[in-house]
């Protein structure tokens, strides 16, 4: 099997988990979520990113590449991206530095080098290591998902799983005796309109949340909140009774409001991004709103944000 590609290497974070944790985003994802704020994590392969804003059209990477997926029309850059195979020699003659590559191999000992160099924060904080995505689970490669975890836990650091939980609940189960907490996403609990949001039916992502739970893993919920999309009244009133029905035990709930943040990600990977503009942020009242009607059904300890 391949080594999964990591894209980022995210030190100090604060919205990944407890405390000050290290997250390291892996590349690959089966789902297509409307509002993907990391869209280079989508695909498993290394891409090319270019920056357009900071191209001068210098001619540089015409010069280096290998597959000729560069020329220069009118004074401008043509970047044909299906000739591109992302192999990088073009980066060292773009002066301006308006191209990376997102994804690159690691071994699980280099990971965990550059895990420790933040052990103190860790220790002072009450963090760790989360394992994010793209969607962990889904790596090409899980042996080396687990071995990395057994390596991080034997360092004595805290590692989280954040999962779409879009897998087979035995894959869960072998990260599961390392993880000491999981952030679950529930994206969207109306089937239909999970399948047209995100790609993929949310009847695996349920079963495999009811799984967990029953088994004792510790989790935290997270509910992204895209007007237009989800976190109306009738989406939050049946995820309240799809938990309660399933006795679903969760340590945390997080109410996650939409940022586009990530817009500009899809300039760089030439993909459109909400060209409508119906993705809104919401408003504080209606986030605190929720949350109420949470804490109205006896749920405790609901944070706004990650």
């Amino acid at each position: 099997m391949s080594t999964p590609l990591v894209f980022n290497i995210q030190k100090f974070s604060t919205h990944d988990g407890d405390g000050i944790r290290t997250t390291i985003f892996f590349k690959g994802c089966p789902l297509r979520c409307e509002w993907c704020h990391n869209p280079e994590s989508q695909n498993y392969g290394k891409e090319m990113i270019l920056h357009r804003h900071k191209c001068t059209a210098c001619g540089g990477c015409v010069k280096a590449c290998p597959v000729c997926a560069n020329t220069i029309v009118d004074g401008k850059l043509v970047f044909d991206r299906d000739k591109c195979i992302a192999c990088g020699e073009c980066l060292d003659w773009c002066i301006p530095q308006a191209r990376e590559i997102a994804g690159k191999e690691y071994t699980v000992k280099e990971l965990v080098t550059a895990i420790k160099k933040d052990l103190t924060f860790y220790e002072r904080s009450g963090g760790g290591v989360t394992l994010s995505g793209g969607e962990v689970m889904a790596a090409s490669d899980l042996d080396y998902v687990v071995n990395l975890c057994k390596a991080i836990k034997r360092e004595g650091i805290s590692v989280f799983i954040d999962t779409s939980g879009y897998c087979t609940y035995e894959r869960l189960q072998k990260v599961m005796p390392y993880a000491d907490c999981f952030l679950y996403d529930i994206k969207e609990i109306n089937p239909e309109l999970h399948k047209k949001y995100i790609g993929v039916d949310n009847k695996t992502i349920l079963e495999n949340l009811v799984k967990l739970s029953n088994d004792g893993a510790t989790i935290y919920l997270r509910l992204p909140v895209i007007p237009g999309r989800n976190g109306s009244d009738e989406d939050m009133r049946s995820i309240i009774a799809f938990l309660e029905e399933n006795k679903v035990r969760l340590k945390q709930i997080n109410l996650l409001p939409y940022h586009d943040i990530g817009r500009g990600k899809y300039a760089g990977l030439d993909r459109p991004y909400d060209e409508e503009g119906t993705m809104t942020v919401p408003p504080k009242d209606e986030m605190e709103r929720l949350k109420a009607m949470f804490e109205e059904h006896g749920f405790h300890n609901i944070k706004i944000g990650g």
